[in-house]
């Protein structure tokens, strides 16, 4: 059962404003919920079908289980098609990785703005090995329940920060590789694969920004086709193809 203050503070955290004000978010679907829980310590409360507290009590706490039917959920979830479960967590602290001593790939994402395209960006650095991401302030909200469902477990996993990118960049230790994904680069298949340094995404609709475009020593380029009439590639396909390419 859950009751009508409960369903208004959940829809509530659909706006940005107010996940932000309670510093929590909620996540649909088992394969989300239960990374969350078996990744972190974030969990506040469960809203579940009776099969799916009984499939899963494993993994959860009974006092933080609410037991909810189809009719219910319907009223909270921001999904059109429900499902058996939605979780309330608390919004992480996440530490934004250091500019002067960098170990490994980082990614950076200059505006990204669709939901979907974060969240497939987040799954797919999460299949390469990508432990950081930075986003610039312009982004859209990682917890923003759309990019939740797209990351399909891959948010619990990672460190997502938020911040100016002039200013980490202008930190940046000299000599560090800061590749950035344009349409006049190297081909991606002709570089050294690197072992660190930062790769940048542009947003879909005007690649990076002229205020950190300066800082790319390292422009790349996906090889289009000759017979190829298309002017770019989606955000998060071009991120999936040279992170490919960084790790073939």
């Amino acid at each position: 059962m859950i009751n009508k203050p409960k369903i208004k503070f959940i829809n509530s955290l659909k706006m940005g404003k107010y996940r932000k004000q309670h510093k929590m978010f909620f996540a649909e679907g088992s394969i989300n919920v239960l990374d969350f829980i078996r990744n972190t310590d974030l969990i506040v409360e469960i809203f579940a079908a009776k099969e799916w507290i009984e499939k899963y009590s494993e993994d959860i706490e009974d006092e933080l289980s609410h037991e909810v039917n189809e009719k219910e959920m319907a009223k909270i979830t921001a999904l059109k098609n429900p499902s058996e479960v939605l979780a309330i967590f608390r919004i992480p602290e996440y530490k934004l990785p250091s500019s002067s001593n960098i170990g490994s790939i980082i990614l950076m994402l200059d505006d990204i703005k669709d939901p979907g395209n974060l969240g497939t960006i987040i799954r797919t650095a999460d299949w390469f090995g990508i432990k950081n991401i930075i986003c610039s302030r312009h982004s859209v909200d990682v917890f923003n329940p759309k990019v939740v469902q797209a990351t399909m477990g891959s948010l619990a996993r990672l460190n997502i920060s938020y911040c100016d990118l002039s200013d980490w960049l202008g930190n940046a230790k000299e000599g560090l590789g800061i590749y950035g994904a344009l349409l006049n680069g190297e081909n991606i298949n002709k570089i050294e694969k690197p072992k660190n340094g930062v790769l940048i995404i542009g947003s879909e609709a005007h690649g990076i920004s002229s205020e950190i475009l300066h800082f790319v020593n390292k422009p790349i380029t996906i090889r289009r086709s000759e017979n190829s009439q298309a002017e770019s590639l989606n955000a998060s396909i071009a991120t999936a193809i040279i992170l490919h390419s960084f790790n073939d």
